[in-house]
C-alpha cells in the first residue's frame, strides 16, 4: 500500500499521543493517517436492494467488503479506476449507490441505533448530503427531513445528491443551525448534528488538512460546536435522540462539547452508550459511552460519535423576532388533485398519503405531509418534490419527480448501454423500436433516467442541462 506525505504539527502530535488509548499504539496511528484512505459506497435502499445490487455488479470483478456498521456500506476495490471513475458507472448516475466514507455512515447508524422509526427529523449541517441521502432510506422515504445547510454554494450540491437518490421527504434550509432551538422548539423526534470541526480526521483524504492547525483555532470551534449542540438540543422533542458527530479527533471539539451539555441540562439529558452498535463498536468505545474512532482501528477516517437522550423537556428559548414572510404555495383543491394524480398515473408517477399536493403559479409540488407544522416557522429553501408544471395541454412532469416516483413495471421503455450513454450526454436518443406512447419513460438496467417525448423516431431528450456529463462514461466498458 503506498503511503502519501502528511503535514503533522508537532503540537497536535503531543496531543494525541496523550489522548491515545492503552490498547492502541501511536505508531499504528501514524502509519494509519500516512495511507491513502480505501473507497466506499453505500448502496441506496430506496432504489435497489443491497443483494439486488450486488448482483448487478457482480459481472465488473469490483471487490466490495462489508462496512461493520453499515448493513448498505461496502469499501470498494475497483481495477478500472483510471478507466472509468466510479462516480461515472451507469449504477451512480441513475443513483443506485452514494461515494461515502465508511466512518461517515456511522452517525445515521447511531441515530437509527435503537430501532425507532422518527418521523421528524432534523440534519443540521447537511451537505453534501450524504447523510441525509443515509437517513431518508433508512425512513423509506416516509415523514420528513428538514436538511440544513449554512453554505449557499454547497445547497446546490446537496438538493443534486438528494434528487439523484430518488428522494422525496426532505425540506431544505439554509441558516446559521444556531437559530433552530428558538425557532423550532422541541419539532423533532431524532436530530443529527455532523458539526463543523477542525477535520483532524480527514488527512487521509487530505494530507494538507492540518495545515492552519492550532490548539486556539480547536477552541474557537469547539465554542461555535457547544452554542449548534444547545440549539440542536432545543429543537428536539422530549424522549427524542440527538447524535453529535465530527470528522476530528481532539476531546475539545468532542468528548468536552458533549460534557458541557450534560453539565448545562443535568436533568435533561442522558448518554445512551454505542458499545452495542456493531460487533467491534467496543473497539473505538469511550469510558462514557462514546465512539473514539482513530483511523487504525478500522482502517477509515478518524471520526468521533455521541448519541444522546433527552429526558425532560427545557426552559424554552426566547420566540424569535424574524418576520418569514407569507408562504407562496396553497394547498391543492381535492378536485384538481385527483386531475393530478390520474395525470401523473398516466406516465407512471404515483406516491402515497405521506406526501400531499401544493401549488404556486403554475407550479405542482409535493410535500411530506408532515412538514405542516413547521410551515410558517421557518423560511424554507426548497420543500419536497417539485412534481409538474401546468400548461395549456396538460402537465410537464419535472426530472426529479420522475426519478423519485416512477413506477418501474408501467411502460418502461429499456435504453442499450450507448443510448443510455448519450441520454446523459444530453442528446436525443434514436432508438432501434419506437415506443407506443409518446410520453415514454426511458429506463436502464430497469431504472428510469428520466421521461422523454417521442418525436418522429427520435426520443427527446429531457436531462436536466446542469446535470450533462462529459468525459467517459460507463458504456465505454471494455
Amino acid at each position: 500500500m503506498s503511503t502519501h506525505s502528511v503535514f503533522f504539527p508537532d503540537e497536535f502530535l503531543t496531543q494525541m499521543r496523550a489522548i491515545m488509548p492503552a490498547h492502541l499504539s501511536f505508531d499504528d496511528f501514524i502509519a494509519a493517517c500516512q495511507r491513502p484512505l480505501r473507497r466506499s459506497i453505500r448502496v441506496n435502499t430506496l432504489k435497489i436492494s443491497v443483494t439486488d445490487f450486488l448482483t448487478l455488479v457482480a459481472p465488473y470483478g469490483w471487490q466490495l467488503t462489508p462496512v461493520p456498521w453499515c448493513a448498505e456500506g461496502f469499501w470498494i476495490e475497483r481495477e478500472d479506476e483510471e478507466a472509468l471513475p466510479l462516480g461515472s458507472t451507469a449504477e451512480h448516475l441513475s443513483g443506485l449507490f452514494y461515494i461515502q466514507e465508511a466512518s461517515s455512515m456511522l452517525p445515521v447508524a447511531a441515530l437509527f441505533a435503537d430501532g425507532a422509526a422518527p418521523q421528524r427529523v432534523m440534519d443540521v449541517a447537511a451537505a453534501p448530503g450524504s447523510k441525509t441521502t443515509q437517513i431518508a432510506a433508512r425512513m423509506g422515504n416516509q415523514g420528513v427531513i428538514l436538511a440544513n445547510e449554512f453554505s449557499a454554494s454547497r445547497v446546490k450540491v446537496l438538493h443534486a445528491n438528494i434528487s439523484r437518490c430518488g428522494i422525496s421527504n426532505v425540506a431544505l434550509t439554509h441558516f446559521d443551525g444556531r437559530v433552530f432551538g428558538a425557532a423550532l422548539p422541541e419539532a423533532f423526534d431524532a436530530i443529527l448534528l455532523d458539526a463543523p470541526c477542525s477535520g483532524e480526521g480527514v488527512v487521509r483524504k487530505d494530507p494538507d488538512a492540518l495545515k492552519n492547525w492550532s490548539p486556539e483555532s480547536n477552541l474557537d470551534i469547539a465554542a461555535t460546536q457547544r452554542e449548534l449542540i444547545e440549539s440542536a438540543f432545543h429543537a428536539l422533542r422530549p424522549g427524542g435522540t440527538l447524535v453529535y458527530s465530527t470528522c476530528t479527533l481532539n476531546p475539545q471539539e468532542n468528548e468536552n462539547v458533549v460534557q458541557w451539555l450534560l453539565s448545562r441540562f443535568p436533568q435533561a439529558v442522558e448518554v445512551a452508550p454505542l458499545g452495542d452498535l456493531f460487533p467491534q463498536a467496543t473497539d473505538a468505545l469511550t469510558p462514557e459511552g462514546f465512539l473514539h474512532v482513530f483511523p487504525q482501528i478500522f482502517d477509515c477516517e478518524g471520526f468521533f460519535v455521541a448519541r444522546l437522550r433527552k429526558t425532560a423537556a427545557i426552559e424554552a428559548l426566547p420566540v424569535p423576532g424574524y418576520k418569514v414572510g407569507k408562504f407562496p404555495f396553497m394547498p391543492m383543491k381535492t378536485r384538481e388533485a385527483a386531475q393530478v394524480v390520474d395525470a401523473a398515473s398516466s406516465v407512471g408517477l404515483h406516491w402515497g398519503d405521506s406526501h400531499k399536493l401544493w401549488q404556486r403559479d403554475k407550479e405542482i409540488w409535493l410535500f411530506p405531509v408532515n412538514v405542516e407544522s413547521m410551515l410558517g416557522q421557518v423560511r424554507f429553501s426548497r420543500i419536497g418534490l417539485k412534481l409538474a408544471e401546468t400548461h395549456n395541454k396538460g402537465f410537464r412532469w419535472q426530472h426529479e419527480a420522475v426519478i423519485a416516483l416512477a413506477d418501474r413495471e408501467k411502460m418502461p421503455f429499456e435504453l442499450t448501454a450507448a443510448e443510455a450513454e448519450e441520454w446523459y450526454r444530453g442528446r436525443d436518443v434514436y432508438p432501434q423500436h419506437s415506443p407506443s406512447t409518446d410520453d415514454v419513460l426511458v429506463t436502464f438496467q430497469g431504472f428510469p433516467l428520466g421521461l422523454a417525448k417521442k418525436i418522429g423516431s427520435r426520443l427527446k431528450n429531457s436531462y436536466p442541462r446542469e446535470l450533462v456529463r462529459d468525459g467517459r462514461l460507463f458504456a465505454a466498458r471494455p
